[in-house]
């Protein structure tokens, strides 16, 4: 009897678990897509930073994606949390670099419910990890292999494929944006 409540409860936390990875890579790709939005439809460009608070975002789904794609792992969840102290201390540091404007140096874009781009970035940073922090104390470490549901599985890959399709994007973005040199605060050479 213990031992069939015990296989409930590990499959009830299984399910919690990907639901939740299904939840944080469809915030993720919402808010990647989102930025891409404002970049093209308001022509906003990104700073430097911001496009690096971007690849932190990515560097999170992808790792997600991977659970999907190859079985839940407790390594993908860590480096999920490694690209989100990425994110966090990117934003951080941009965030200290903006908080007292200076020419050249104010909060670029327009603020969105009143914050800016890195002070959000620092916000969903700081998130991320209080929500994988909760997850693994909440309901323990990820049966290692475990597959979702058919269903988790197939919205896991549509939203994966989603966010390779955002990052291509992107990538596209960037070269237009910067070249293939560096890209700078005071100069977008192909874009401007």
């Amino acid at each position: 009897m213990a031992a069939v409540v015990i296989a409930v409860h590990a499959t009830f936390a299984a399910r919690l678990d990907h639901l939740f990875q299904l939840g944080v890579l469809a915030v993720l790709v919402g808010i990647l897509a989102a930025a891409l939005v404002m970049q093209f439809a308001y022509g906003e460009l990104p700073c430097p930073l911001c496009l690096l608070e971007r690849v932190a975002m990515f560097g999170v789904g992808f790792a997600i994606v991977q659970n999907f794609r190859n079985g839940f792992s407790e390594r993908m969840t860590g480096l999920a949390l490694i690209f989100a102290v990425l994110l966090l201390v990117i934003a951080t540091r941009q965030s200290m670099l903006d908080i007292a404007p200076r020419p050249g140096h104010a909060y670029i874009g327009s603020a969105v419910l009143g914050l800016h781009m890195p002070v959000w970035a620092a916000v969903i940073g700081l998130l991320l990890i209080l929500a994988h922090a909760l997850k693994i104390t909440l309901l323990g470490a990820s049966a290692p292999g475990a597959t979702p549901m058919p269903l988790l599985a197939a919205a896991g890959r549509v939203l994966g494929l989603a966010l390779l399709g955002l990052c291509a994007v992107n990538f596209v973005a960037v070269v237009l944006q910067c070249g293939l040199n560096e890209c700078h605060t005071f100069s977008y050479q192909l874009l401007s």
